[in-house]
């Protein structure tokens, strides 16, 4: 009963999506606050009416109920509870319910905000991201529904997934089901979606409000923007945390040594953040100076369609990849959701042009707005270059019949030279004035940073000096970074010379009186740890294989493993594991014990690989069992890779999280927990109440 349940919550939601998505728009056409109010309420309703769904399979998942074909595909008895409960993620039927839940959350809190200075938008707003959850909870109720059961058809013995009983069937219970993916059993799999799905849902609401803008006129008024800028950022926020889960997950997973690897999915993630940076840089340029606002609507657009563009790569198995699922009906259905809106919203776009014009020109290439733009340009070339190289075995496939795969050196050799540029800028953009700024300051306090910088970069670049190539990217970050100290430095003196503030009084109330500005600061600090990553991954990582008898040691760099013994023995969820005992030491110096292993999955016929990390703050030891001749025999082969400034990437996370909890707080801001209340004249009641 329960499971019916959780089906007929599911199928009001779509119902009343479809509902909000109708009424919205007749509403604000006809200019009826009544309708506006409905279709608010009945976008309230929808999420939950889907949480209902949501936790009526997270129960069934729990109690094992195999007569569910989507809790037979992703548990087993041998799961932990806790796993169980994760695999609503965990395989495509779940996952695309979760996508629908998160979204209609997102919706529900949006309704809920005082609409004062938006009505005119709200019924448009509503209609465009109700069309987009109706299609979600669609796809989940029509193609992919994880409340479809297992029926076996007399007769012919035919297995069939359905809601409803076919003719002439039973239903099959599975004494156990296949088991969540090996891979995906890990944390950073755990908060890897769900960090995701709020970065790629999230992203919703300014797409709302962009394309409302263009219906009513409005879209050169920066209103949206200022409505929209914080539900912007925490959509960046997460879907940034997301690709650091990720690359974590990867790091300790995928048994590579490294944490990015230019995988398909990886770059369907990436692409949005690239488009959604590039326009949370470029919206300051709009409400400054009433600039690029035809560019702002088309990386708004981008980045709402290469949102759903990740959702179609990632969920319909159309390209292959370690972390896509199988392919399956939706991804026609996606693609024509995906070019009708784009071309829609850029046919909208077109036509509302004369309204978007700009108010001031660039008056200099040496200014902060010419800074940003050509950060734009370099966002867009990135984004275009992973793009293509991401469709393009697809294409390939479509046009020649053949797959030709595109690896990693293509995108480092084409995105490696516009991100160095992009590093340059974000060093040089907070130093420039905007409108023009004068060149003796700037080259005053500029020559001052590259100077200290590229003393410091030569110092550590000497430290590594077997690679010279480095330098550049050391001289980068580390003139980036002290860019941004220099301008935290530069208002704490200021305070303290005017007022006679001590320093810690200085940098609150310095942060606390322009949150967005150091707050973005401090994310680009979290994105420079994150690039010393990837400079130690791509200059000084080092590895080394070999095979070794029991007592034998293998080198690399100033560590030295000792293999010491191997064992078989089970484990838990259907596991049989094989590990490696052995020492690492420093030179002579002992730093522990570390047991790489190879588990192997029964259930599901598939072995894992789990590493063996020794980590210090500037680098990781990370070991991994390759193969073995029979345990209790003396040939084992290990490899080794040297990782340093790996851990840099996890601390910019943090730091990430601290810089947009900065920009985002509302500082001393008088809050309202306010929501939409039509006014009683506007549903032809009197104030009084009467009829």
């Amino acid at each position: 009963m329960l499971v019916e349940i959780g089906w007929i919550a599911l199928m009001l939601a779509f119902f009343l999506a479809s509902y909000a998505t109708i009424a919205s728009l007749w509403g604000g056409r006809k200019a009826s606050s009544a309708a506006v109010f409905s279709a608010r309420n009945a976008t309230i309703l929808v999420f939950p009416l889907l949480t209902i769904s949501v936790l009526i399979l997270v129960y069934s998942l729990l109690r094992l109920d195999f007569s569910l074909a989507y809790v037979a595909d992703v548990s087993s008895q041998a799961m932990s509870p806790f796993l169980r409960a994760t695999a609503l993620w965990g395989g495509q039927q779940g996952s695309m319910l979760f996508w629908a839940w998160i979204m209609s959350g997102f919706l529900a809190a949006l309704m809920l905000r005082n609409w004062d200075d938006d009505r005119e938008q709200m019924p448009y707003v509503i209609g465009v991201a109700m069309l987009t959850a109706g299609f979600f909870i669609g796809l989940v109720l029509f193609i992919s529904n994880p409340f479809a059961r297992t029926w076996v058809v007399s007769g012919v013995d035919q297995v069939v997934r359905s809601v409803f009983a076919p003719a002439n069937s039973q239903p099959y219970f599975p004494q156990d089901g296949g088991g969540l993916n090996p891979l995906l059993r890990h944390f950073g799999m755990i908060g890897h979606p769900p960090t995701t799905y709020l970065g790629f849902t999230g992203f919703i609401v300014p797409y709302a409000f962009a394309m409302a803008a263009l219906i009513t006129g409005r879209g050169g008024d920066d209103r949206w923007i200022r409505t929209t800028r914080r539900w912007a950022l925490v959509a960046w926020a997460f879907l940034s945390i997301g690709l650091i889960l990720g690359g974590r997950w990867a790091y300790d997973v995928l048994g590579w040594g490294g944490f990015w690897g230019w995988d398909p999915v990886e770059n369907a993630m990436l692409l949005p953040w690239l488009t959604g940076t590039a326009f949370l840089h470029s919206v300051m340029i709009q409400e400054r100076r009433g600039m690029l606002k035809v560019w702002n609507m088309i990386l708004i657009i981008l980045t709402y369609s290469l949102s759903i563009f990740g959702t179609f790569i990632t969920r319909t198995g159309v390209i292959g990849s370690v972390h896509a699922f199988a392919k399956s009906a939706l991804g026609p259905a996606f693609f024509l959701f995906i070019g009708l809106t784009f071309l829609g919203s850029m046919s909208l776009l077109f036509r509302r042009l004369p309204t978007l014009k700009s108010e001031h020109a660039l008056e200099s290439f040496v200014s902060r707005e010419a800074a940003f733009l050509l950060q734009n340009v370099l966002f867009l070339g990135i984004t275009f270059a992973v793009f293509w190289g991401t469709i393009f075995p697809l294409l390939s496939e479509l046009v020649t019949g053949t797959k030709i795969t595109v690896g990693p050196p293509y995108f480092q050799k084409v995105t490696g030279p516009l991100f160095a540029g992009l590093v340059l800028l974000a060093g040089l953009a907070p130093l420039l004035a905007w409108r023009r700024q004068g060149w003796r300051s700037f080259a005053k306090t500029v020559v001052g940073l590259v100077a200290f910088s590229l003393a410091i970069a030569a110092a550590w670049g000497y430290a590594h000096r077997q690679h010279p190539s480095s330098w550049l990217s050391l001289w980068l970050v580390t003139f980036v970074v002290l860019a941004i100290v220099y301008e935290f430095w530069k208002g704490m003196r200021a305070r303290i010379q005017s007022r006679g503030e001590n320093p810690f009084l200085a940098l609150g109330r310095l942060v606390g009186r322009n949150p967005s500005r150091y707050g973005g600061y401090l994310v680009h600090v979290a994105v420079m740890m994150i690039a010393l990553a990837f400079v130690g991954d791509s200059y000084f990582k080092q590895e080394t294989q070999g095979t070794l008898s029991r007592g034998e040691r293998l080198t690399i760099g100033e560590y030295n493993l000792r293999f010491d013994d191997l064992r078989a023995y089970p484990g838990s969820d259907g596991r049989e594991i094989v590990e490696a005992v052995t020492s690492l030491y420093r030179g002579d110096q002992y730093l522990g014990e570390l047991k790489p292993r190879r588990d192997f999955f029964v259930i599901q016929q598939q072995p894992v690989t789990v590493p063996a990390v020794y980590s210090i703050p500037d680098e990781d030891v990370y070991v991994l069992l390759v193969g073995w001749e029979e345990v209790g025999l003396q040939a084992t082969t290990f490899k080794i890779y040297l990782n340093p400034l790996i851990n840099w990437a996890w601390l910019g996370g943090v730091f990430l999280v601290l810089g947009v909890g900065v920009a985002v707080w509302p500082w001393g801001e008088g809050r309202r927990a306010a929501s939409y209340r039509p006014r009683p004249a506007e549903l032809g009641v009197s104030p009084a109440g009467g009829d």
